[in-house]
């Protein structure tokens, strides 16, 4: 039989079932502990190896019950054992084998925090045994009292955390002597000395003594007071300062919880650290589900734009790419979306990502890109691209008005609210070209080209399909059987509601209509709302939960829009960043192309 494997986890993986503290732990008075001690043939847990087990139940100080047995470990006692815990071989000879022993001791342990000192070592032990005979492991909390120690004592009040220093310390009524049950005892009596004081440090219940275990900074530590009175419902958090400035945004489905997790070991980053040195206090802003909090916290880091949020600060630097309307048109990088006539792709988070785009286009299409206003009546120079054949020279008058629009304009045009494929089809050629000729870092260029272009056109279609709507009413079932009731409107959430349980959710989807937000539409893709926030809702609408209840219209999308070159976009992606070395394109990722590319 194949032993399973087994890897012994730091201190950290034993502190409880799921990795978290519950914010319902019980005070440490009314905390039942199993206090356990194990000895060992020695070396590393495998299953086997150890000889003897105690335990003691403790609740409020009070001895509820004890646990000992010598245990067969089925192989040789080393001598240093026997010298060590005194421990013989004819000791352990009749004695029961663990798997014989385990069904007991996990009974023993049912509903109780495990405690040990130097948890890791006992823990590791009977992990492994109960792996090795085929015995789920409960996942007790523990708690280790040689990590209390470790924080909660000077070195000048003891010179280490051994368990006899600290028996000796807290002047326990049992000495510990390398055997199982007096070494359990012992440590009962370390254990109730540490919680003593551990009320020093506020420190009262189970969950806030794992923490304290953990590697806790002192701001983190002196600041938990911010976490107290949160209401543990979906919602938005605002750290403010002395000046009531925000400093840090945050969203979750549980404001208390997530807030606790700010003070905790789990909390590295050094700006948090800094923010929290800086906080007063925490403000919560209750939310009907997850997507209204969601949104509101984009509202507000857009509104305040806090110091320690590192995205969304600034929605409005978003620029588009822009197709004049001109006799001869150019693409241009603006900032703002009008209604002028001419045709945008976007919105782009930055110029870089625009022009990236915008080079994408020029490979495929022979769009001029000069910045000259051209005269239908009077000649311009021509530059090296007219010499090059990379444009049609229209400044020479080389190409009518009609026949720039057919080549060169409309199929920008018709990419941006239609069909993308003529432009994607003549990047692809352009980077096969490349290939064929062993360019590889030009094509790798032209494929960057075609992911930021690509990238424009999926996110600007999808955004348009839903903002184009006047109203949405959707719904999803939340985690208590009520429902989630959304209400957007041009991509804006206009309203959000939650109908109770057991209840009929069509007065509360009414009642959230005629409060809803009245939503004046303008230009573009994202007309009501900033495009992350049509997003968010986007993604919402998606999950496959969620039940569309009515709309003023069709949501619909381009029959062979953008959308339809997804997995290409996904393909050219992964390319881009190595994970596949590579990439050639099949049919079955180019719904109107049999042939195959190289990315």
């Amino acid at each position: 039989m194949t032993q399973p494997a087994y890897v012994q986890g730091t201190l950290d993986t034993l502190l409880s079932a799921d990795g978290s503290v519950d914010p319902a732990a019980l005070s440490l008075a009314d905390t039942t502990f199993v206090v356990l001690d194990l000895e060992t043939t020695g070396g590393a847990p495998d299953g086997a190896g150890i000889t003897e087990i105690g335990a003691v139940k403790v609740r409020a100080g009070e001895r509820l019950g004890e646990f000992a047995t010598l245990v067969n470990p089925g192989a040789a006692l080393p001598p240093f054992i026997t010298v060590l815990t005194g421990i013989t071989e004819a000791m352990l000879r009749p004695a029961p084998p663990i798997e014989t022993v385990l069904p007991s001791l996990l009974e023993f342990l049912r509903g109780a925090v495990l405690v040990a000192h130097n948890a890791p070592y006992d823990v590791g032990f009977l992990k492994a045994a109960c792996a090795r005979h085929g015995y789920p492991w409960p996942n007790p909390r523990v708690l280790d009292t040689a990590a209390l120690a470790r924080r909660a004592l000077t070195r000048d009040e003891v010179p280490n955390r051994k368990l006899g220093t600290l028996a000796h310390f807290f002047r326990s009524t049992v000495q510990p002597n390398h055997r199982a049950l007096d070494d359990a005892k012992a440590t009962v009596d370390v254990l109730h000395g540490l919680i003593e004081r551990l009320g020093s440090f506020q420190v009262h219940t189970l969950g806030d003594a794992v923490e304290f275990a953990r590697a806790v900074t002192p701001a983190q530590r002196r600041q938990r007071h911010l976490a107290d009175g949160l209401p543990h419902v979906p919602g938005v958090y605002l750290f403010r300062a002395a000046d009531d400035r925000p400093l840090y945004v945050g969203t979750s489905k549980d404001i208390a919880t997530r807030v606790r997790s700010y003070f905790t070991a789990g909390e590295k980053r050094a700006r948090i650290s800094e923010m929290l040195t800086a906080a007063v206090r925490v403000e919560a802003v209750e939310c009907a589900h997850p997507l209204e909090a969601e949104v509101r916290e984009l509202r507000l880091i857009a509104a305040h734009a806090p110091p320690y949020n590192r995205r969304s600060k600034f929605p409005e630097r978003v620029v588009w790419l822009k197709l004049t309307a001109e006799a001869f048109p150019r693409l241009s990088v603006v900032r703002k979306l009008t209604e002028d006539g001419a045709t945008y792709l976007g919105p782009f988070s930055s110029r870089r990502t625009a022009e990236l785009a915008a080079a994408g286009v020029y490979d495929a299409v022979p769009l001029r890109q000069c910045n000259h206003k051209l005269s239908l009546r009077s000649r311009t120079p021509a530059c090296a691209l007219a010499e090059l054949g990379r444009c049609p020279a229209p400044c020479e008058h080389e190409i009518t008005p009609e026949e720039y629009e057919t080549r060169a304009a409309l199929p920008f045009r018709t990419a941006t609210s239609g069909d993308p494929g003529p432009v994607v089809d003549a990047i692809l050629a352009r980077i096969d070209t490349l290939a064929d000729r062993q360019r590889y870092e030009e094509a790798a260029v032209v494929r960057s080209r075609l992911i930021a272009l690509l990238r424009a056109l999926v996110r600007m279609q999808r955004l348009e399909a839903l903002t184009r709507l006047e109203e949405i009413v959707a719904a999803r079932r939340d985690d208590r059987g009520g429902w989630e009731i959304s209400v957007i409107r041009h991509g804006r959430l206009a309203a959000a509601a939650t109908s109770p349980p057991r209840e009929h959710p069509r007065p509360t989807l009414d009642a959230a209509r005629l409060t809803a937000e009245t939503v004046l539409p303008g230009p573009g893709p994202a007309p009501a709302a900033t495009a992350e926030e049509s997003e968010r809702i986007l993604a919402w609408l998606e999950r496959p939960d969620t039940r569309l209840v009515e709309t003023s219209g069709d949501w619909v999308s381009p029959v062979r829009g953008a959308a339809r070159f997804t997995a290409l976009l996904t393909r050219a992606e992964a390319a881009a960043s190595h994970q596949d070395s590579s990439v050639r394109l099949s049919v079955s990722d180019r719904s109107d192309d049999a042939r195959s590319h190289r990315l």
